[in-house]
């Protein structure tokens, strides 16, 4: 289906924008119900942290293979395939009721909004490239609206008695429909080589023209991953640490946390591409993280749930900016780089989230949350050496 450039960026990046508030709003949703799901299926914190590894590999999948084959195959068909894929997933996550087949169907979940993650970042960055801190950042402030409104409208309706099986089986309704408009709304091809491809004006950056990404790319994979490590880690167990606080407050607490992303985002997208993009996300890696140590520290936890609101804001550009810089590096291949940089991600979100359960029900929660500020501080020390980079020695082999 042909489509003039001047007709995707209306089109395609209102639809990926809508996908990318469905990927934060199901990248919360389990968090969210975890007191729910934990009592209704009779797990522990350290149980349920296999819940989220599966989830994590199977994410880690959709978002590598995804960009792999989306340059073979065209953006369209996988996208609407790994909407088709989380839809089931979300709706047996909903009925089932033992807790070996709800692992089970994790996969098909994870698998999908991999998939929709990487997809949804590899459409910016071949729409946008000659904004991209701009489209980036507001990109992944509709992953911000979706991610902190499911706490605060999952908490009341839990509350009011709406049964936590239900909100996953709406969720896979409204997916569903979004694999629908998929199908019909107009975007850029995404295969590689592909006439469909945008190219911004001006100097192509390094690697350009290659079959390889250059290996300050990797370091960028590296940031990336440190930084969803900590940020999935305060996002999957804020409502546990929480825990004397009413779930309605907690649940807020992690809203507020996804608020301050919002802002954050919001505020980035005009004014990042004034600054150095490697500079800039290193300055907000450091700031959350600084946020983070004092937020879980602090004894009073309404001072605790304003300093995580402040993380929140500090942490909302570092994800997007590492995409454009990731862009930026390697500007020929972005479904490629949408999908490496969102595995990397995903990557991050595998081992330590995972690791927290097993932390809390031996030396604490808090010691666990801890390791949120060190992986923060991690990603700041990777952008460092991504600022001081001049090499093109590849890492990763470009298929």
């Amino acid at each position: 289906m042909a489509a003039s450039a001047r007709s995707w960026p209306t089109a395609a990046g209102i639809l990926g924008g809508f996908a990318y508030l469905l990927v934060g709003w199901c990248g919360l949703v389990v968090p969210a119900l975890i007191r729910s799901i934990e009592a209704t299926h009779h797990q522990s914190d350290a149980e349920f942290g296999v819940y989220y590894l599966v989830f994590g590999l199977t994410y880690a999948a959709g978002s590598f293979g995804g960009g792999l084959v989306t340059e073979r195959v065209g953006r369209r068909p996988v996208l609407v395939f790994a909407a088709g894929l989380l839809a089931a997933g979300l709706v047996a996550l909903a009925v089932v009721s033992s807790w070996g087949v709800f692992l089970l169907a994790s996969v098909p979940a994870g698998l999908g909004v991999g998939v929709l993650d990487g997809g949804a970042n590899g459409l910016f960055l071949d729409v946008f490239r000659s904004s991209r801190a701009r489209a980036l950042n507001l990109l992944h402030l509709c992953f911000s609206l979706g991610a902190l409104s499911a706490p605060l409208v999952i908490g009341l309706l839990v509350e009011a008695g709406f049964p936590w099986q239900g909100v996953l089986a709406v969720t896979g309704l409204v997916v569903l429909g979004l694999g629908a408009l998929l199908l019909v709304v107009e975007m850029p091809d995404g295969r590689r080589g592909s006439g469909d491809s945008v190219r911004a004006p001006g100097p192509r950056g390094p690697g350009s023209g290659r079959s390889r990404i250059p290996w300050s790319l990797g370091l960028v994979c590296v940031a990336i991953a440190c930084y969803i490590a900590s940020e999935v880690g305060v996002t999957d167990w804020l409502v546990r640490f929480l825990e004397p606080a009413p779930l309605s407050l907690a649940t807020t607490a992690l809203a507020l946390y996804w608020a301050g992303m919002a802002v954050g985002r919001l505020g980035s997208a005009h004014v990042a591409d004034r600054f150095d993009h490697v500079r800039f996300a290193t300055t907000a890696a450091v700031a959350m993280s600084v946020a983070l140590a004092g937020a879980i520290l602090v004894p009073s936890v309404q001072v605790s749930i304003g300093l995580f609101a402040l993380a929140g804001l500090a942490a909302g550009p570092v994800a997007p900016m590492l995409m454009v810089v990731g862009g930026d590096r390697y500007p020929d291949r972005p479904a490629a780089v949408g999908g490496y940089l969102t595995t990397a991600a995903v990557v991050g979100t595998i081992g330590f989230p995972t690791l927290m359960g097993f932390l809390s029900v031996t030396v604490g929660l808090t010691a666990a949350m801890l390791g949120t500020v060190a992986l923060g501080l991690a990603s700041a020390g990777a952008l460092m050496l991504v600022g001081r980079a001049r090499g093109d020695l590849p890492v990763i082999a470009g298929g």
